[in-house]
């Protein structure tokens, strides 16, 4: 069989595949109800009260303001991404089943770590929802650095060396932007590849057993 026709489009799978079908069904419903939640727990975040600490990092520099920069990347990472993963359903299902665990695992630490915002943040405002309007800009959705976890994820489950060299430029530079403009503590973005790492291999491990059944 050639490479090209083992590419099936996740539609083709989605729909007509009776072993991929309902995985994937079941999990883009159980991603929806986690990031329902998420969202509304993150609005209450907001004003429950958090503890704060001296960042040794972030105290020897003053912010820089490199929200336009950040989400270029963030956005066209997403973009790439999920264009790529289209084409390879297996790969599609574990990158959406990691980044469910990966918001469920952001709920629980969030809510056990409940942190004030470093002392000189300059806020992480998307451009695109400030254009339409809407939206709150967070502060307190700290540890784990969402962003820089995502994009570690895109890096675990890249299929090709130059997607994957890509997408791990790509989580450097978003740990380092995020530094920059002192939107997290060093801790919130040292610790995020870690927690992708793990939803990774948490979703890995249950395809593993369903394929063995």
């Amino acid at each position: 069989m050639s490479k090209t026709n083992k590419i099936k489009p996740i539609w083709r799978a989605a729909l007509l595949d009776k072993n991929f079908s309902p995985r994937f069904f079941i999990t883009i419903v159980l991603l929806a109800v986690i990031l329902f939640w998420l969202a509304k727990f993150l609005a209450y975040n907001e004003i429950r009260p958090g503890f704060s600490f001296s960042d040794p990092l972030l105290s020897t520099f003053n912010p820089l303001d490199t929200t336009w920069l950040t989400f270029a990347l963030i956005y066209g990472g997403l973009i790439i991404a999920l264009f790529f993963l289209s084409f390879h359903p297996g790969r599609m299902l574990i990158a959406l089943q990691s980044y469910t665990l990966l918001a469920a695992l952001r709920l629980t630490t969030i809510y056990f770590l409940p942190l004030n915002a470093p002392p000189h943040i300059i806020p992480l405002t998307d451009p695109f929802i400030e254009f339409f309007g809407g939206g709150e800009t967070l502060l307190h959705d700290l540890f784990f650095s969402g962003h820089t976890a995502t994009m570690f994820l895109f890096f675990l489950t890249a299929k090709s060396k130059k997607l994957k060299t890509f997408f791990l430029i790509c989580t450097f530079l978003i740990a380092l932007l995020v530094l920059l403009q002192h939107v997290h503590y060093t801790i919130d973005v040292i610790a995020a590849p870690f927690f992708a790492y793990t939803s990774y291999r948490i979703s890995k491990l249950i395809n593993k057993r369903k394929k063995n059944r």
